[in-house]
């Protein structure tokens, strides 16, 4: 089991916790990973962290695909790569209909396509072997719709990477999971009961067959949330809020893939009085409803020995393959040093 380190989209002031990133590479900790919404980027932290690291891997968890032609992400990722020694990885998502149309002003579109058709011309690219074609739904290289001038050709790039870049998608849906695992290397489910993984091995499976891989060629790299204190309640307070706002409010009332999500993890019921509280602005009845069961399942809280008792687990899904990485979001030096000393 590999060990990664989560870090929120920047907020009013960008920070980036150098000394708590440090520390996780001193503990062993495989990659930290960037994020944003429509604030700050997710690039120019993964750039800023890994020039002052040594041996962590950075990745970004997500870059928004809709905000980026395929050919910038590309340049950008080898870019990263090369200056890095081999220690960037590409996280891409399709984010949401209201950041991208309302903030990127692009259409939202056909997510699952845009998905496919992005990693294949990302790795055409980066691989070099021809210069880059794609005739899609989504993108055409050279471009020859709607305002084209005709004089566009087709580019070998300039730069040579020698780098290995594993792409990652961030997807939960069947048809998302089963896409990720068709052209990518890894899928980040925002959130996983262990003992659970199965609800995703039929869209992997899937995905894997079409793209001619095994499981082993494939992470599974889960959002985790440690908090650690005496309290449990008390350490689910936050991740009440959290998952309150994905399961009942990320989406409208018949298209809320965290909610379906949630179903699928077992949770039928509790996911339909979420939404219905959360949607009638009645969020703190819905953050209430939110089932302790739940939080426990798919994240760490509570005193030390109740964390280490609940990372067993963890190990077992590691042992049978089913997930390969643990994201790990938030947690005190302490904490981390519980994590790695169990898992590592």
């Amino acid at each position: 089991m590999k060990l990664g380190l989560i870090g929120g989209y920047g907020g009013r002031k960008l920070s980036i916790p150098l000394d708590h990133i440090r520390h996780a590479e001193t503990l062993g900790y495989d990659s930290v990973w960037t994020a944003e919404a429509y604030g700050a980027d997710a690039v120019v932290p993964a750039a800023w962290i890994l020039a002052q690291t040594e041996k962590i891997k950075v990745g970004t968890a997500i870059m928004q695909m809709p905000a980026r032609s395929p050919a910038m992400t590309a340049m950008t990722a080898m870019a990263l790569a090369e200056l890095s020694g081999g220690r960037f990885i590409l996280g891409l998502g399709a984010s949401g209909p209201q950041v991208v149309e309302g903030w990127h002003g692009v259409p939202y579109g056909k997510p699952i396509t845009r998905l496919k058709e992005y990693v294949r011309i990302v790795k055409q690219i980066i691989a070099r072997e021809a210069p880059a074609t794609f005739d899609g739904e989504q993108y055409q290289l050279p471009y020859t719709g709607a305002g084209a001038t005709g004089l566009g050709k087709p580019l070998k790039s300039i730069l040579h990477c020698e780098e290995d870049i594993p792409i990652y998608a961030a997807n939960i849906t069947p048809r998302g999971v089963r896409a990720a695992a068709e052209v990518a290397d890894g899928v980040f489910p925002i959130w996983m009961d262990p003992e659970k993984s199965a609800v995703l091995d039929e869209p992997i499976n899937q995905g894997l067959a079409a793209g001619g891989r095994s499981r082993t060629e494939f992470d599974v790299a889960p959002f985790v949330t440690l908090a650690m204190g005496d309290s449990v309640e008390a350490c689910m307070m936050p991740l009440r809020g959290n998952m309150a706002l994905y399961i009942g409010g990320m989406g409208a009332r018949n298209k809320n893939f965290y909610n379906d999500y949630a179903k699928r993890l077992g949770f039928e019921d509790a996911a339909v009085k979420i939404q219905d509280l959360y949607l009638a602005g009645r969020r703190d009845e819905a953050m209430a409803a939110v089932p302790a069961e739940l939080i426990d399942a798919c994240h760490l809280v509570g005193p030390a020995g109740r964390i280490r008792e609940r990372l067993q687990r963890w190990k077992q899904a590691g042992a049978s393959g089913s997930v390969s990485t643990m994201l790990i979001g938030g947690g005190s030096g302490e904490a981390l040093e519980l994590v790695a000393n169990e898992m590592l």
